[in-house]
C-alpha cells in the first residue's frame, strides 16, 4: 500500500487521498465491492452510508479516477435550491465526457438535503440517465427518501467490531508514513492515541494530526482534557447568561474532542441543571451533535447549542 503526495494541496486529507480503491482502507467486504465496480468498468447509481470520515467521498473519487471517468462533487449539506442544484447537474450531465465514458455527479452528505429535493433528484437519475450516474453519500441512511433509496443501490460503510483494529492498524501506518514524508517526528503513543480518540473518522484524525505537526513534534503533551473545573465555569457563564465570556470559553477548548465535550457537559447537567429542564436540553444535545456531523464550522455549532441552552433552560 503507497502514500503519493499531491504537493498542489494544503490539507493532508487532500494531499494524500488514495488515488486507486487498493489504496483505500476500508472494511474487507466494501472494498470488494468498489474493486469489482472498477474490474466490471460499471458502476451503478449508489447511496454510500456510514459515519463520517469513513472513506465515502474517497472510495467514491478514487474508483471514478481509475476508471478514467468525469465527476463533480455537490455538497448536499449547503442546502442549495432545486433550481440551482438542476442548473450545476445538467450543465455537468448534458454536455459529453472529455474522457470519452460515462459521466458522474457525487452527491456529498445527501441526508442534510430536504425531502423535495431528494425527489427532484430522483427525476434526475432518469433525466439524465443516458449519458450519467449519480452517487449519493450520506451518514444516516434513514434520512434519505425511500423513493430515492429505491433507485440506488446501497454500500454500507458500517465497520464489523473484528474489523475495528485491522482498519485502525491500517490507518497507523499510513499515518506514519505521512509523517514521514511531511519531517514530522512522532512519538508512536501519542499517533495511535489520536487515532483511539477518533476512530473510525479517518479524516478528523488527519486533520487533528496536521493541526499539531506545526511544531515538527507530535507527543503526548498535544492531549489536554477538559477538567471538571472547566465544565463547571462554563455551567456558571451560562447560568449568568454571559455570552461574550461563553464565546471565549468554547475558543479556548476548540481543540478538544466535541463528542468528548458533549458527554461531559451531558453528565455535569444532572446537578446543575433543574429537573423540568432536563427533557429539553437531552433534545437539544442530540440534535446538536448530530448537525456536528455536517457543520462546516464546529465552534459556531457549539456556540450556538450553549446559546440554546442559555437562553431555554433552568439552572439550579
Amino acid at each position: 500500500m503507497t502514500v503519493e503526495a499531491n504537493a498542489s494541496e494544503l490539507l493532508w486529507v487532500q494531499r494524500y487521498r488514495p488515488r486507486t480503491v487498493a489504496d483505500t482502507i476500508l472494511p474487507v467486504q466494501t472494498k470488494a465491492q468498489f474493486q469489482k465496480f472498477v474490474d466490471d468498468e460499471n458502476v451503478p447509481n449508489l447511496l454510500l452510508a456510514g459515519l463520517p470520515g469513513t472513506g465515502k467521498t474517497t472510495a467514491a473519487k478514487a474508483m471514478l479516477e481509475q476508471l478514467g471517468c468525469d465527476f463533480i462533487v455537490i455538497n448536499g449539506s449547503l442546502n442549495m435550491g432545486i433550481d440551482v442544484l438542476r442548473h450545476q447537474v445538467s450543465i455537468f450531465a448534458s454536455s459529453v465526457s472529455f474522457a470519452g465514458g460515462r459521466k458522474y455527479v457525487i452527491i456529498d452528505e445527501a441526508d442534510g438535503l430536504s425531502g423535495q429535493v431528494q425527489g427532484a433528484l430522483r427525476n434526475f437519475i432518469e433525466e439524465f440517465s443516458r449519458n450519467c450516474g449519480f452517487i449519493f453519500t450520506c451518514n444516516y441512511k434513514n434520512k434519505i427518501s425511500d423513493a430515492l433509496r429505491s433507485r440506488l443501490s446501497l454500500v454500507d460503510f458500517t465497520i464489523d467490531k473484528a474489523e475495528k483494529p485491522v482498519l485502525a492498524g491500517q490507518f497507523f501506518k499510513r499515518v506514519l508514513q505521512i509523517l514521514k514524508l511531511e519531517n514530522v517526528e512522532a512519538d508512536k503513543a501519542a499517533v495511535a492515541k489520536v487515532i483511539e480518540r477518533h476512530f473510525p473518522d479517518f479524516r478528523r484524525v488527519l486533520n487533528e494530526l496536521q493541526k499539531y505537526a506545526g511544531s515538527g513534534k507530535i507527543d503526548e503533551g498535544i492531549f489536554t482534557d477538559v477538567s471538571q473545573e472547566t465544565i463547571d465555569d462554563l455551567f456558571g457563564l451560562l447560568k449568568a447568561k454571559k455570552f461574550t465570556e461563553m464565546r471565549a470559553w468554547v475558543a479556548a477548548n476548540s481543540d478538544q474532542d466535541a463528542t468528548e465535550l458533549f458527554r461531559r457537559i451531558y453528565d455535569a447537567s444532572t446537578e446543575k441543571v433543574e429537573l423540568k429542564s432536563m427533557p429539553a436540553l437531552v433534545v437539544m444535545l442530540a440534535d446538536y451533535m448530530y448537525k456536528h456531523a455536517f457543520v462546516a464550522d464546529p465552534e459556531i455549532n457549539l456556540v450556538a447549542f450553549l446559546t440554546e441552552i442559555m437562553m431555554e433552560v433552568s439552572f439550579r
